[in-house]
């Protein structure tokens, strides 16, 4: 295994485990101290808690399609997976930290799934959909994976120019 990757590897492990407890964490206080539908202001005007369950995908789209948006999240992190031990001695370090965020969301989001039958969602802005922890890391894992492969193309690309 390259240095790069024996370095990076727990931070990708690390990044996916954070997501997973912190999102089922959450989930179970809300879901133990709130009754659905039920909001309380946490910063007024700004955000809010909000006990919502949601049977599709991030954000509530797809909803009424859990089978199909529980496996087509299972084949994302079973292929999020390969990619990773497929490309971990290629990938930069932010890709580590972004792919384990993506991976922690999306089995956060798949154990409720399998255990609630529905995911829980509680962060509640107002003016978007209410979502919960594990939509935060597939989404700020994705924008992270995003950054570190276009740096690395622009990289690449540097080191091409005469």
């Amino acid at each position: 295994m390259s240095t790069r990757a024996s370095r990076s590897t727990p931070i990708f492990a690390l990044a996916a485990a954070s997501a997973i407890i912190l999102d089922q964490i959450l989930k179970a206080v809300v879901a133990g101290l709130m009754s659905p539908g039920q909001t309380v202001t946490v910063v007024p005007h700004v955000l809010w808690l909000t006990y919502s369950t949601n049977t599709g995908a991030a954000f509530g789209l797809f909803r009424g399609s859990g089978q199909v948006v529980f496996l087509a999240s299972l084949i994302i992190v079973v292929l999020a997976l390969a990619w990773f031990f497929w490309w971990k001695e290629r990938m930069v370090a932010w890709s580590f930290l972004g792919l384990g965020l993506i991976i922690g969301g999306a089995v956060g989001n798949l154990a409720d799934r399998m255990f609630r039958g529905t995911v829980v969602d509680f962060i509640d802005l107002g003016w978007w959909p209410i979502f919960n922890i594990a939509d935060v890391a597939i989404v700020v894992g994705a924008i992270i994976v995003l950054v570190g492969y276009c740096q690395e193309l622009w990289r690449e690309g540097d080191q091409q120019k005469p």
